[in-house]
């Protein structure tokens, strides 16, 4: 069971992954996001789906396994616990215009990868407050917030570029 519960905690893997595990698991969520809208033919209802069931259940595995995760890597918010960087990746990529075609397709899914690992990286205001939380809320909230700011900016510059 603790085996189990350490591989959902590292988001499926992603945080035992070399050198920056968060990055690794956005970059997994976004090649999420791309093969469903490969393959529902950007469908955005299938696309909207998936990122909203990767943030729900990401969000609820983090928190319920966040004192679990600090306890067993021996600090707060530790580096092989991507369950945070999962949802705020999956939030990133919510009800974003895709354009049609795979160039379109493959702009949106780099524009956000892009654009949320800056802003995570950044932590722009309240966001590094909301690392005060405890356990998995603090993980999570943070990674949430700088989600909404990547996603409004990406709302504004994806829309203009499809037009």
């Amino acid at each position: 069971m603790k085996k189990i519960k350490l591989f959902i905690a590292s988001g499926l893997g992603t945080g035992y992954l070399p050198v920056a595990p968060g990055t690794w698991a956005s970059a997994a969520t976004a090649v999420v996001f791309l093969l469903v809208a490969w393959g529902s033919e950007a469908n955005p209802y299938y696309i909207a789906g998936a990122m909203a069931g990767i943030l729900v259940l990401s969000s609820v595995a983090c928190v319920a396994l966040g004192k679990f995760a600090e306890k067993q890597f021996g600090r707060k918010d530790p580096s092989q616990s991507t369950l945070d960087e999962w949802a705020g990746q999956a939030l990133t990529y919510l009800f974003l215009p895709i354009g049609s075609g795979l160039c379109d397709l493959l702009i949106t899914a780099a524009a956000g990868f892009l654009v949320f690992r800056i802003f995570d990286i950044l932590k722009p205001p309240p966001a590094r407050r909301l690392e005060n939380l405890p356990y998995g809320w603090g993980v999570l909230a943070d990674d949430l917030m700088v989600a909404v700011y990547a996603n409004l900016v990406l709302q504004v510059i994806l829309r203009f570029w499809f037009a």
